[in-house]
């Protein structure tokens, strides 16, 4: 089933991005169904710990940035969306030079609280972290 209300295309997204922080870690958006939405992002000087893996807080930072990303598309034009709670679970590390995906899925569209499921993946798809996102709706003109 459909869920999208804004028509857009996945270069819409990605030039929305330019200059902020979603275009400083590399994330790109890459695949988009009827349902869901996916981005992918480098595991990197950029977004990595010290030790050479993925930070947890980048993960959370892309998790929020796909579902967000997703919950905008969800509203009215005169709506937007912004975040009211992230979680993050990490299930097993991500080393530098791999690149993960994160796909954004609703589990629950609502008119005023938005609840996005985002499992991020390595490049052998097996699940990193998983978070779920909630998300306010709010009039915006």
């Amino acid at each position: 089933m459909q869920i999208w209300k804004r028509e857009f295309t996945l270069d819409d997204l990605n030039q929305a991005c330019i200059g902020c922080a979603v275009q400083h870690l590399g994330i790109q958006f890459s695949v988009k169904g009827d349902d869901w939405l996916e981005a992918t992002m480098p595991v990197n000087e950029k977004t990595m710990q010290p030790v050479g893996i993925l930070h947890g807080g980048i993960s959370a930072a892309l998790a929020e940035t796909v579902g967000s990303a997703a919950g905008h598309c969800c509203t009215e034009n005169n709506q937007a969306v912004v975040g009211a709670e992230i979680n993050a679970s990490h299930l097993r590390p991500v080393y530098k030079g791999e690149t993960v995906t994160a796909r954004a899925t609703a589990v629950k569209i609502g008119r005023t609280l938005h609840i996005w499921q985002i499992d991020i993946r390595n490049e052998e798809h097996k699940l990193c972290c998983v978070s779920r996102l909630t998300l306010s709706v709010i009039n915006h003109e």
